[in-house]
């Protein structure tokens, strides 16, 4: 772990066991000052834009036009809640991303230094789950109709994204693990005691290298932000509508990258989730 993550960390969990410090440790752990909460989400994404190259001497790739990502892919999305004396918010997320296609190449694509003739047939995979654990701290807790919450991320990306020609004589792979602090908000708006509006909002733009620990430059961001319509079915149970946007990427060499090719990454997306959901909560 290098010396920007651990700090990462540290100042992700500060706040939450702050949350305890004017408040006798038994009387926080009361199931009255706790309340526990289960997401989840099942919908489809659509690609927006996505392009991505490997090796300066690399295709720059459209998953659009180049590897079948033209239609809508299934989504889910998983998440626990731990909400403390209803002024902090734990939250574990599991984003499950993967898109297969397979397409008939119209031109020549240069992976790593590997050429993808035109007129061969080739499975795409862009695979890109992520982890995310977030801390947020109500910042209007006397509002009855109105709350917002401002705290911070840590994400974790594990990305496998592969070309392979269908007879199995072509392939190209990359693979990549690393953590990722991000900002985070989430406010919503209470009509009445039945319906709500939520916004929600993660994201950052940096320079990865100095997360990372890198001594070359690598840029990246991310914005992961959705407009809920919610329902409460009853105390416990809630349903929603979801609407979000997922964007972001990198671009930049890789000291690490054990080859083929130079090390050189440029990925952007630009993807548009549309899911609907529940959540279970109890104390």
């Amino acid at each position: 772990m290098t010396k920007q993550t651990y700090l990462a960390l540290v100042f992700l969990f500060s706040y939450a066991i702050g949350a305890a410090q004017n408040t006798p440790p038994m009387s926080v752990l009361d199931s009255k000052n706790l309340i526990f909460r289960g997401v989840a989400e099942l919908g489809f994404v659509g690609v927006l834009a996505h392009n991505i190259q490997f090796s300066n001497s690399g295709t720059r790739i459209d998953y659009v036009t180049d590897g079948g990502q033209d239609v809508l892919f299934p989504v889910s999305r998983l998440s626990l809640e731990l909400e403390i004396k209803q002024k902090h918010t734990l939250t574990f997320l599991y984003q499950p991303l993967r898109l297969e296609s397979t397409a008939l190449l119209s031109r020549d694509l240069i992976i790593d230094e590997l050429t993808f003739p035109a007129g061969t047939s080739v499975d795409f995979l862009y695979n890109f789950p992520f982890f995310r654990l977030s801390y947020m701290k109500e910042l209007a807790p006397k509002k009855d109709k109105f709350d917002f919450a401002f705290g911070l991320s840590l994400q974790i990306r594990n990305a496998t994204i592969s070309f392979e020609s269908t007879d199995g004589t072509l392939f190209r792979s990359n693979r990549d693990i690393g953590p990722v602090p991000i900002l985070k908000f989430r406010t919503r708006y209470s009509y009445n005691s039945l319906t709500y509006t939520e916004i929600e909002a993660d994201g950052f733009y940096a320079p990865v290298s100095y997360l990372n620990g890198s001594d070359n430059e690598v840029i990246g961001a991310i914005l992961d932000a959705s407009l809920r319509q919610g329902l409460k079915v009853s105390p416990e149970v809630g349903t929603f509508l979801n609407l979000r946007y997922l964007g972001g990427g990198a671009v930049g060499t890789s000291d690490d990258d054990p080859g083929p090719g130079d090390g050189y990454v440029r990925n952007w997306l630009n993807f548009l989730t549309v899911t609907a959901g529940f959540s279970y909560e109890f104390n």
